[in-house]
C-alpha cells in the first residue's frame, strides 16, 4: 500500500466498489462482483480481521479454535448457498446437539419425547404425550382465563410459550432463560420471539432440522481467507479501517463510487432518528486443565441463576481434530488434559458495544421504517447484512441474502 506526502495509506488501485464490512454479506457481494463482473473491489473494516462474527482464533495455549463471538454452527436447507460455500471450504459431519440444566439436573434440547418423559418422570408414547402437553396447555387457556369463551392471541411471549407447551415445560426451559437472554421480564417480551418453538414428539434432539450441516474443516478464518484468495489482484482488503473517519475513505466517498455498506443504517444516518436498540453479550473465556469440562458443545442455563446464560466448550466442536494428523504436526494440534470454555452472558446494549441481536420493538420499527425511507433515496448505496438491515441472520440466510443483492445489482453495470 502506498503513501501520501503526510504518510496516510493510499489504495493501490481505484476500485469500482466500495464494500464496506468484511463479514459474510460483504465478501460474498465482493467474491460475485469480481468473478462474474470482472469489478475492482476494495473491502474495508474496522476490525482486524475478516469473517465479522463468525471470526474464530486457535486458542495459543490449547490449540483449540474458539469463537470469539459466540458459537456459530453452520446449517442450512438451500442448495445453491450449500454448493456456494463448497467451493471454498470442506465442512465436517458435525452435528449440532444442545443441552440444558434446570434445578440441578441436565435435559436435552430442543424439547423432545426425551425432555418430556425426563421432566415429568414419565414413559409417554408419543400420542400419550401429545395429550399430556394438550392437558397443560389447557389448564391454563390465556382466552378462557381473560375472557371467557372468546379466543385471543397471545400478547406477550410467557403466553405465546404456555399456547404451545404448557406452562410447567415453559416456567422451567423457557421463561427464566429468555429473560436472561433479553434482560427483560418475559411479561414484557414480544410474543414473536418464541412463536416458532419446537417440540417433537419422538427422541429426535438434533438442534437444527436443515438438510446440510456442519463446520468448515480448517476453521471459519481459512474459509474467509479462501474466499479472498480466489478475488486475486482485483480484491484489495483494508482491516482496520473505518468507514466514517479514513481520509482515504472519504475521497472515496466524495467521488460517488457504488458502495455496499453492511454497517448499522443509524449510524451511517448519524442517528438521526434515534439508535435502534440491541442486546449484546459478554464472554468470560478460561483455559481448565481438564480434558473434558461439561461433556457437549453447549450447556444451557435454564435458571435465573448462574447469571451467565450457556456455557460453549470448542473442543466439542471440531473432535477429529485431536487425531488429524492435518492437525497434528502443526500449532494448532489441540493439546491433550486442557479444554478452553466460554461462558456466556447476555446485557443491554450501549452505544459503542457489539450489537448481536435486534431488540425490534415497537419504536425501533418505526424508527427503522425512517431509516429505510432515506436508505431507498440513495442513488450509490446499498444496505445490506445484519447491521444495514436490522435484522437477525443466520450465516446461510446472510449467504443468500448477498447473492439475491447482487443480482439485483447486475443491471448497474
Amino acid at each position: 500500500m502506498n503513501q501520501t506526502e503526510n504518510n496516510q495509506p493510499v489504495l493501490n488501485a481505484h476500485p469500482d466498489v466500495l464494500i464496506v464490512g468484511a463479514g459474510l454479506f460483504g465478501l460474498t457481494m465482493a467474491e460475485r462482483l469480481i468473478h462474474e463482473l470482472g469489478k475492482k473491489v476494495l473491502v474495508i473494516d474496522k476490525r482486524h480481521h475478516l469473517g465479522g462474527n463468525c471470526y474464530s482464533e486457535f486458542d495459543s495455549e490449547t490449540g483449540i479454535e474458539c469463537h470469539k463471538y459466540g458459537a456459530h454452527l453452520f446449517h442450512t436447507s438451500i442448495p445453491e448457498v450449500w454448493d456456494y460455500v463448497n467451493r471454498f471450504t470442506k465442512f465436517t459431519n458435525y452435528i449440532h446437539h444442545v443441552y440444558t440444566t434446570h434445578d440441578g439436573v441436565v435435559y436435552p434440547l430442543p424439547i423432545n419425547l426425551g425432555t418430556i418423559n425426563q421432566f415429568f418422570r414419565a414413559a409417554y408414547t408419543p400420542d400419550e404425550a401429545k395429550l399430556k402437553i394438550a392437558d397443560q396447555i389447557a389448564k391454563h387457556d390465556i382466552a378462557e382465563e381473560q375472557f371467557g369463551k372468546d379466543s385471543i392471541e397471545p400478547q406477550n411471549l410467557v403466553e405465546q410459550g404456555i399456547s404451545l407447551i404448557g406452562k410447567p415445560l415453559f416456567d422451567a426451559f423457557i421463561k427464566n432463560y429468555t429473560a436472561k437472554q433479553w434482560q427483560t421480564p418475559a411479561e414484557e417480551l414480544s410474543p414473536e420471539i418464541i412463536k416458532r418453538l419446537p417440540v417433537r414428539y419422538n427422541y429426535d434432539n438434533r438442534y437444527f432440522n436443515d438438510t446440510y450441516e456442519g463446520l468448515p474443516v480448517d476453521g471459519y478464518n481459512a474459509w474467509f481467507e479462501a474466499m479472498v484468495k480466489s478475488c486475486g489482484d482485483n480484491l484489495e482488503v483494508r482491516l482496520e479501517t473505518d468507514y466514517f473517519d479514513d481520509p482515504a475513505i472519504q475521497d472515496l466517498k466524495s467521488s460517488g463510487i457504488l458502495t455496499i455498506y453492511t454497517g448499522p443504517i443509524d449510524r451511517y444516518y448519524s442517528y438521526q432518528f434515534g439508535e435502534l436498540k440491541w442486546r449484546s453479550l459478554d464472554f468470560k473465556k478460561e483455559v481448565l486443565d481438564v480434558d473434558d469440562f461439561q461433556g457437549c458443545p453447549v450447556m444451557n442455563y435454564a435458571d435465573l441463576e448462574p447469571k451467565y446464560t450457556r456455557i460453549h466448550e470448542f473442543k466439542h466442536f471440531h473432535p477429529e481434530r485431536a487425531s488429524n494428523p492435518d492437525f497434528a504436526n502443526t500449532a494448532y494440534a489441540p493439546a491433550s488434559g486442557k479444554t478452553v470454555i466460554v461462558r456466556e452472558y447476555s446485557k443491554t446494549w450501549q452505544l459503542g458495544e457489539e450489537p448481536y441481536y435486534p431488540v425490534n420493538t415497537a419504536k425501533d420499527r418505526l424508527k427503522l421504517t425512517e431509516y429505510q425511507s432515506l436508505a431507498a433515496n440513495e442513488k450509490n448505496v446499498v444496505f445490506g447484512g445484519r447491521l444495514g438491515e436490522y435484522a437477525y441472520y443466520d450465516m446461510d440466510k446472510t449467504i443468500a441474502a448477498a447473492l439475491a443483492k447482487f443480482e439485483e445489482l447486475r443491471s448497474r453495470f
